[in-house]
C-alpha cells in the first residue's frame, strides 16, 4: 500500500488504529495530517450508519475544515482491494468525481468531507434529485482508466471471491443452524452462480467504469449548490453499465432490515425518466426511444445479479464482521429477491 499512495503522492502514515483506542489512534493519524491541530481542541463525530466499515468526522473547534476519517471493516481487506480503491479515489479526484485523499494508513484513510446529506428512500424519488444522481454517474462512466487496468467486467471475479470466502460452516452454533434453515448449500450457491455466468454470457450492455455500489448512503446532496456527489468507491471498477443502474435501482428499497419494502422498487415510468436523463449527460444529445429501452431491458436483466452479488457478499460478513448487523439476515432478503425475480423470468 505505502508503494501506492507514493506513486499516487499520498502521505502514508505506518500505523494501525485499533478498535479500542479509537480516537486515540485518530489523533495519532491526524498529528501528521494535520500538525498544527492541537490534539485537545479537536471535535469528533461517529457516523453509524455504515455497515462496512468506522467513518469519524474530524474538525477543530476553530476551524470550518472537516476530514473524514474511514476505519476498514474486519477483515474487509478480504474482500477489498485497497490499492484499487485508492487508485480509483485518486483517478477520480482528478476528474472532479471522488473525493481528495490526504493520507493513508494501515487501516484507513483520511479524506475530504463532502458537505450535504445522504439520500434517503423519500428524497431519491425527487425527480430533481434523480436526474442529479443519473447525470452524475453517466459522467463517472465516461471516466477511462489507463492501459494498465483490464477492460473486463469486475462482477464475475468478485462474486467467486465472495463465495470462495463463504465458510462451510459458521463457528457460532446459532449462525450455523440459521444459514441451513434459509439457505441452500455453499455448493449450491456456486452452481446457481455458474447458471448465472452460462445466461449472462452474452450480455450486450457496455463496459464502463462504474461505482458498483451506489447505495443511498453513498449519494451526497448539496442542497444549496445543487449538486451531488459520490462517495466510497471500494468496490469501483470496470463492469456492465446497466448493471450500476440496476444495483442503485435495487437500493431504492431501503438499507434497515426493518424497513426493506420492495414495493419502493421504481416503476417503468420513473426508470425509462431516469436513463433519459443518464443517456442525455452520457451522449451529449436527446437520446433514442429505443437506446432508453434498450437500456431499461439490461437493467431487467441485470437486477437479479445485484442480489446475487450482494447476498454473498452478506454471508461473508456475517463470518468476518464485528459490526453490529444482522448480515445473515440481509443475505436471505437479498438472495430471497434473488430467487423471487429468477422465477418470474422462467415462469410460462
Amino acid at each position: 500500500m505505502s508503494r501506492v499512495c507514493q506513486a499516487a503522492g499520498h502521505k502514508f502514515i505506518p500505523y494501525q488504529i485499533k478498535e479500542d483506542d479509537l480516537y486515540g489512534g485518530i489523533s495519532n493519524v491526524l498529528s501528521v495530517i494535520r500538525p498544527e491541530w492541537p490534539s485537545e481542541n479537536i471535535k469528533y463525530k461517529l457516523f453509524t450508519d455504515g455497515i462496512t466499515n468506522k467513518l469519524v468526522a474530524c474538525q477543530l473547534k476553530s476551524e470550518e475544515e472537516i476530514l473524514l476519517v474511514r476505519i476498514y471493516g474486519n477483515k474487509t481487506d478480504l474482500l477489498i482491494d485497497r490499492d484499487a480503491e485508492i487508485r480509483n479515489i485518486t483517478l477520480l479526484n482528478k476528474e472532479g468525481l471522488a473525493p481528495k485523499i490526504y493520507g493513508v494508513f494501515r487501516n484507513g484513510l483520511v479524506y475530504e468531507y463532502y458537505p450535504g446529506v445522504t439520500l434517503t428512500t423519500e428524497t431519491v424519488i425527487d425527480p430533481k434529485i434523480s436526474t442529479l444522481v443519473a447525470r452524475q454517474m453517466a459522467r463517472m462512466h465516461k471516466v477511462q482508466l489507463g492501459p494498465e487496468v483490464k477492460k473486463e467486467p469486475m462482477i464475475w471475479d468478485k462474486i467467486e471471491q465472495f463465495l470462495n470466502l463463504i465458510p462451510e460452516q459458521y463457528s457460532d452454533p446459532d449462525k450455523q443452524a440459521r444459514f441451513e434453515r434459509s439457505f441452500v448449500s455453499p455448493a449450491s450457491l456456486r452452481s446457481e452462480f455458474s447458471c448465472l455466468q452460462q445466461r449472462l454470457a452474452g450480455c450486450e450492455s457496455p463496459l464502463v467504469f462504474a461505482h458498483n455500489d451506489l447505495l443511498l448512503g453513498n449519494v451526497v446532496l448539496d442542497e444549496l449548490a445543487g449538486s451531488v456527489a459520490f462517495i466510497d468507491y471500494e468496490y469501483a471498477g470496470y463492469n456492465y453499465q446497466a448493471f450500476d443502474i440496476a444495483n442503485h435501482f435495487n437500493e431504492y428499497v431501503g438499507l434497515s432490515l426493518e424497513d426493506i419494502d420492495y414495493s419502493r422498487y421504481p416503476c417503468e415510468q420513473f426508470q425509462r425518466r431516469w436513463v433519459y436523463s443518464y443517456l442525455t449527460e452520457l451522449q451529449a444529445r436527446e437520446p433514442r426511444e429505443e437506446d432508453v429501452s434498450r437500456v431499461c431491458h439490461q437493467v431487467r436483466d441485470l437486477a437479479p445479479l445485484s442480489h446475487f452479488l450482494w447476498g454473498a457478499w452478506a454471508l461473508v460478513q456475517s463470518h468476518l464482521s464485528d459490526i453490529h448487523f444482522d448480515f445473515l439476515r440481509y443475505a436471505e432478503i437479498r438472495l430471497g429477491r434473488y430467487y423471487e425475480l429468477k422465477e418470474e423470468r422462467d415462469a410460462p
